[in-house]
């Protein structure tokens, strides 16, 4: 009785939203009645939210709501006015409402009930088979050879939806190479929103037709700035196919964004006015940044960033998302925002992995594992040893530049692996966790004094929410200010 009570609630609620976003869409060209939608939408994230929404949050979110020259609504009223009606739709829908709002709170609850990491988004490999072979990637150690069936994917989608996450992103290898299933699978789980980290190659008219009908998929492309220095890790000719499903995609209305690796040898031509303002012109509206990571006996050490790099990387992005800066692109860079997310996410803190091989490891970078999705729940791979001692050892540092149990605190990962007993997962280029932590030593000791510099030189806000274990949510050993 109380499922069908929750289903029925659920179902008006969602109808409720559908009603709000249709209005505001039929009044695009309205600022005021965009305006006045936004408002409804911070009045819906109070309700969700509770006590986390803290009144100078909804007071400084309703200002620049209010605000008709506000940077980053104006940024959201140009995603809308550019993407297909039905693309816009289910954004808001899957990803606003489903995700942001009802998502958060049951995943927070079920965090309480199960005593465990729920996340928030749950990242899988639909295949590991791939069309390219780029310099010192950490996904050809998976080998070629390796699926999840569709059935593998439905229940993953289907148990990660009874704990609340409506989130999904795909990589591999190249998640397009089962397009149809994914096509499938996003037909089926209409409330849910997908993302595929793409090379672009497999990207035509009628994937993005398709994509635009459905309404409920996003693509993050792989580019490393200019033709020289992403061909020379990706391939003669990988540039050009970017360039061309970017064109695709903003044709078609389907919203999209990109995936940049920053290595030593790249960081200058991906963080340069001239590449932003690319990625800009060709429509796209955000991108992840992720740090080079040694994984696997196929990795290149030398592609690290030096500790100077990183820190040059850190105030170029703070920079292009500040108020000074008119880019309309949003970065996001994985490995120093961490203050943003209270440190390291992974292990099902805020999201985990599954492999082409149904392995549930605690981060696309950490390829260790206790359970898989053959043998186990969604939930049961949450509670297995490894994600456990991720769930007891989080935050692995109070300094939010330092958050990695690999890169910056590799001694921990040595620890939670020999703990937890979990066994490699690396098929084409198998490597212990001793092996792996000791390509991140040095760089550890060498980033450890220039973050600890940069930390403490910084006023750090304190969240209003943490889901830590209990007894790791103060905050007395790190300078933080309320209110800022």
């Amino acid at each position: 009785m109380a499922s069908t009570l929750g289903y029925v609630k659920h179902a008006a609620e969602r109808k409720a939203v559908e009603v709000l976003v249709d209005g505001m869409l039929k009044n695009v060209k309205n600022c005021s009645d965009k305006r006045q939608f936004y408002l409804k939408i911070v009045s819906m994230a109070q309700k969700f939210y509770g006590k986390a929404f803290t009144p100078d949050k909804v007071e400084a979110v309703r200002k620049a709501a209010e605000d008709p020259e506000n940077r980053w609504f104006k940024f959201i009223d140009e995603i809308i006015e550019e993407t297909d009606p039905r693309f816009a739709k289910m954004t808001l829908l899957n990803l606003g409402y489903e995700a942001f709002l009802r998502g958060t709170k049951m995943i927070r609850e079920n965090r309480v009930k199960y005593k465990c990491n729920i996340p928030w988004l749950i990242l899988f490999d639909p295949t590991s088979a791939c069309n390219m072979h780029c310099e010192g990637c950490w996904s050809g150690t998976y080998g070629h050879k390796n699926n999840l069936s569709f059935e593998d994917m439905d229940k993953i989608v289907t148990e990660g939806k009874e704990l609340g996450v409506y989130l999904y992103l795909m990589t591999g290898g190249e998640p397009m190479v089962r397009k149809k299933d994914i096509l499938k699978l996003m037909e089926k789980h209409r409330d849910c929103y997908f993302a595929a980290f793409s090379n672009s190659t497999l990207i035509d008219d009628a994937l993005a037709a398709e994509v635009a009908r459905l309404g409920n998929m996003t693509f993050f492309l792989s580019i490393e700035g200019t033709p020289d220095t992403n061909d020379a890790r990706r391939g003669d000719g990988h540039y050009a196919a970017v360039m061309k499903a970017m064109d695709i995609l903003k044709k078609h209305g389907v919203l999209f964004g990109t995936s940049i690796c920053y290595t030593s040898a790249n960081i200058e031509a991906v963080t340069s006015d001239d590449f932003f303002r690319l990625l800009e012109e060709k429509g796209a509206k955000f991108g992840f940044y992720f740090h080079y990571m040694p994984t696997g006996r196929n990795a290149v050490p030398s592609l690290l960033p030096t500790p100077e790099q990183r820190a040059y990387m850190l105030e170029r992005i703070r920079y292009v998302r500040s108020a000074e800066s008119g880019i309309s692109f949003y970065p996001m860079d994985f490995q120093n925002d961490g203050e943003f997310v209270g440190g390291c996410i992974a292990g099902g803190r805020n999201y985990f992995h599954i492999n082409s091989s149904g392995d549930a490891e605690p981060c696309v970078f950490i390829h260790y594992s206790n359970t898989n999705i053959h043998e186990n729940s969604v939930l049961e791979m949450l509670q297995s040893p490894l994600f456990m001692a991720y769930h007891e050892g989080q935050p692995f540092n109070r300094n939010h530049l330092r958050p990695c149990p690999m890169l910056e605190n590799p001694q921990l990962l040595r620890e939670m692996v020999e703990k937890s007993g979990a066994h490699q997962t690396n098929e084409e280029a198998p490597e212990s966790a001793e092996e792996l932590c000791e390509k991140c030593d040095d760089y550890a000791k060498e980033w450890a004094p220039v973050a600890e510099r940069i930390w403490n030189s910084q006023i750090h806000r304190m969240p209003t929410y943490e889901n830590y274990t209990p007894e790791k949510v103060l905050h007395t050993d790190r300078p933080v200010f309320e209110n800022v």
